[in-house]
């Protein structure tokens, strides 16, 4: 049975098209697993990097070469390619040189795996909010 849940709770790599991460409300984590997420998670963290891959994720054409990219983090050249080669290297984003220029996209399969780790649990799990937790949100202290 313990080997049937590990078995369960693998982590596939990036792009493999397979579940990568229960929730993590669901079960624990392996140690892996909770690697691999902190990994990505730590990568988004820093607010030049989360804005650096806002900007790549939101492109109409799906990608976006370096060069577009530094005018619009307000950074200089090395310190965005440093925040790309992050990205890079945590499994968000892919990257192909074209020429002079390096083009990146988002990898989907990876931003799931990130997104479904933190999906919400059904209402009436012990993690949903109760009804008067929304109220306790709204009440000022005194």
């Amino acid at each position: 049975m313990g080997e049937e849940r590990a078995a369960a709770q693998t982590v596939e790599p990036p792009g493999t098209g397979e579940a990568c991460s229960p929730s993590i409300l669901a079960a624990p984590l392996a140690e892996h697993q909770a690697v691999e997420l902190a990994r990505g998670f730590a990568a988004l963290a820093e607010p030049a990097r989360l804005r650096l891959f806002s900007l790549i994720a939101a492109q109409p054409e799906g990608e976006v070469c370096a060069c577009a990219l530094v005018e619009p983090l307000g950074r200089s050249q090395p310190t965005v390619s440093h925040h790309l080669k992050v990205l890079y290297e945590a499994g968000l984003v892919d990257r192909q040189k074209r020429g002079n220029w390096v083009w990146y996209w988002v990898v989907p399969d990876r931003l799931e795996a990130l997104r479904a780790t933190l999906k919400a649990t059904p209402p009436g799990s012990r993690f949903s909010p109760r009804p008067t937790d929304r109220l306790l949100i709204d009440c000022p202290t005194s």
